[in-house]
């Protein structure tokens, strides 16, 4: 018995250390990890989870990460092409279209639940059914405020379809932000809430958001651009400059993330690549 526990010992204290001579000798690429086969082979697989701390940044395909390791392993699981964007947690704006969308599928669920195209006979029951709503929604001061507004929303979800981006987190932020805009748009005393009047013009169909536009020193931006300060990246956004807010550190640390962002382009197969390239490098330096 004795003898037989020192033979195991001994086997898998080699096989330990086969394990990490051999990955000592392959290079993996960023959100990855090498590891060994039955057969005694490194390969290089998905990291499992990264640590927690909090370095956020805007991936290319706009979704916010914790740290580079959650964007490197995102890429690596999902099999796609992500490098950072920029620093800070991705920018998320309502745009023009985004707000307008959101009330013409609004206008044309109150229409289908009157069971009619006719936008000028249907007025005055379009107009009953939306003080209808605005009565169930309302907690009692005579105004929907957007918590309300994005309750009225959720009250015929499936009917109304309202789908704004490919993730959840995004597409419920991108909800929140499009109710604003329509809040905004039709709010006549500026306090963010809405009265009935105020519900019922918003809604009406046949009114017709205006177009609006930023200024930025003496030039006017159409909606949906975008400009630059300093370290931060600014939208113009119904009217608005939405901006992210970071702790700019220097152009010393922009031109290392730009660096980044470039290292950070290759394909799966273009990793698959440089690893080999480096472990052929390393194997001719033992």
């Amino acid at each position: 018995k004795l003898f037989y526990s020192q033979t195991l010992c001994v086997s898998v204290c080699v096989c330990v250390c086969l394990d990490q001579s051999v990955c000592a000798r392959t290079f993996c690429g960023a959100g990855r990890v090498c590891v060994s086969t039955d057969r005694g082979e490194p390969v290089c697989r998905c990291l499992e989870k990264c640590d927690v701390s909090e370095h956020w940044v805007c991936g290319s395909n706009s979704k916010s990460y914790r740290n580079h390791c959650e964007l490197h392993r995102d890429a690596c699981v999902t099999h796609t092409k992500i490098h950072v964007a920029h620093r800070g947690p991705c920018l998320v704006v309502c745009l023009l279209s985004d707000r307008d969308w959101l009330r013409e599928r609004v206008v044309q669920w109150v229409q289908e639940e009157l069971g009619s195209d006719n936008l000028t006979s249907n007025a005055s029951s379009a107009h009953d059914l939306l003080q209808t709503y605005f009565q169930i929604y309302d907690n009692g001061d005579s105004q929907l405020d957007s918590r309300e507004f994005l309750s009225f929303l959720k009250h015929n979800e499936t009917a109304l379809n309202l789908t704004l981006s490919n993730t959840l987190e995004t597409n419920l932020l991108l909800r929140s932000l499009c109710v604003d805009a329509l809040i905004e748009l039709s709010d006549e005393n500026a306090d963010w809430k809405l009265s009935l009047t105020e519900f019922i013009n918003c809604l009406t169909p046949t009114y017709h958001p205006p177009e609006r536009k930023c200024a930025l020193e003496d030039e006017v931006f159409e909606d949906g651009a975008e400009t630059q300060m300093e370290c931060n990246k600014c939208v113009c956004a119904c009217g608005n400059w939405v901006c992210t807010a970071l702790i700019c550190s220097g152009q010393h640390q922009v031109e290392e993330d730009e660096e980044g962002a470039e290292e950070e382009e290759l394909t799966e197969e273009e990793w698959s690549r440089r690893v080999a390239e480096l472990s052929v490098l390393q194997v001719k330096h033992l």
